[in-house]
């Protein structure tokens, strides 16, 4: 990257929101949608805290460890501070999971291969 190249980190969290529309069910993406809007920033700031305090006490049942990130993400449209890291963890975690997703595909492809000889 040049040094006189700027990343727009509030963009890139936006995107990686709008993926992740595409990938849960109509319901649940439109509740997704509404609470990226900026009229929800007073449910929005309140979840995502809650969020990150069910992640921190993920030992507990029904909180995991998952809700910790997704707090993360929210808050991280209100706070400038956490912008850049949490656009370049969400990266990080897209990158991971194509890979994910390419090894799984080239798994599909050796069993058809193998099936065919």
């Amino acid at each position: 990257m040049k040094l006189n190249e700027t990343i727009d980190y509030k963009a890139e969290i936006d995107r990686h929101f709008a993926w992740f529309e595409t990938k849960i069910p109509p319901g649940p993406a439109k509740f997704v949608g509404w609470l990226r809007k900026p009229s929800s920033k007073l449910v929005r700031i309140p979840l995502a805290l809650l969020l990150v305090l069910g992640g921190i006490f993920s030992i507990l049942p029904v909180l995991g460890l998952w809700m910790l990130p997704l707090g993360l993400v929210l808050i991280a449209q209100d706070i400038p501070l956490l912008e850049k890291p949490v656009a370049q963890f969400l990266g990080w975690l897209e990158r991971k999971w194509a890979g994910y997703q390419l090894k799984k595909e080239r798994g599909k492809n050796n069993e058809r291969d193998i099936d065919t000889k």
